[in-house]
């Protein structure tokens, strides 16, 4: 994949969108159904023939997770602290799971499995959050580095709200997969945030009609 800022900020954009729905799930038990749709299809889309394909193909589909990246890193006074905690765990145990030679191939094995799933049901079905719940806490969750979920404590003792969280969660580890394949890294949150979100801000302005 090529690095650019432009390949980084579909990832990103793709990472606080999940944890953006991570946040209204577990305070609300609400979700945006097309965002909700958009982060779970992600995750099977293993061979994308660009970033953006892994998000449909549409820049609008990553609407809300461009402008949380212009408030997270720009000049915003208030920042989100709760979604800045989310981020900052997804993308250390992303870099767990990229260490992690065991835990990548049975990841890669099982969602291959999943797509054969897909043809059956769509994305966001029962069956298919189990199964994205299992695969993230066998996969993932096994590497030791579980990340606190804030929200309503009778929302999220519920077993349907959890499956859910999870496969945000492993929506989210996806994204962040595609952060670091296109060159993105921690010192560019530090060096190149004001380029970051300069580029967010001309592909929300792309999605504008």
């Amino acid at each position: 994949m090529q690095h650019s800022l432009a390949n980084q900020i579909i990832g990103l954009a793709g990472l606080c969108q999940a944890v953006s729905l991570l946040q209204s799930l577990a305070r609300h038990n609400k979700l945006d159904s097309g965002l909700y749709n958009t982060s779970l299809a992600s995750i099977a889309n293993l061979s994308p023939d660009s970033p953006l394909a892994v998000y449909g193909d549409d820049p609008a589909n990553l609407t809300t997770g461009l402008q949380l990246i212009i408030d997270q890193l720009g000049d915003k006074p208030k920042k989100d602290v709760e979604l800045t905690r989310y981020l900052v765990g997804v993308l250390a145990l992303e870099r767990k799971l990229n260490k992690s030679r065991g835990n990548m191939a049975e990841l890669g094995k099982q969602l291959g499995q999943l797509e054969r799933q897909l043809q059956h049901f769509s994305v966001t079905d029962d069956n298919i959050v189990g199964r994205l719940a299992d695969i993230y806490s066998e996969c993932i969750s096994s590497l030791g580095s579980r990340i606190q979920v804030y929200g309503q404590p009778e929302l999220l003792k519920q077993a349907a709200v959890q499956q859910k969280v999870r496969a945000l969660l492993l929506a989210a580890v996806r994204a962040a997969v595609l952060w670091r394949q296109a060159g993105g890294s921690r010192l560019n949150f530090i060096f190149k945030r004001r380029k970051l979100v300069a580029v967010a801000r001309q592909m929300l302005a792309q999605t504008t009609p």
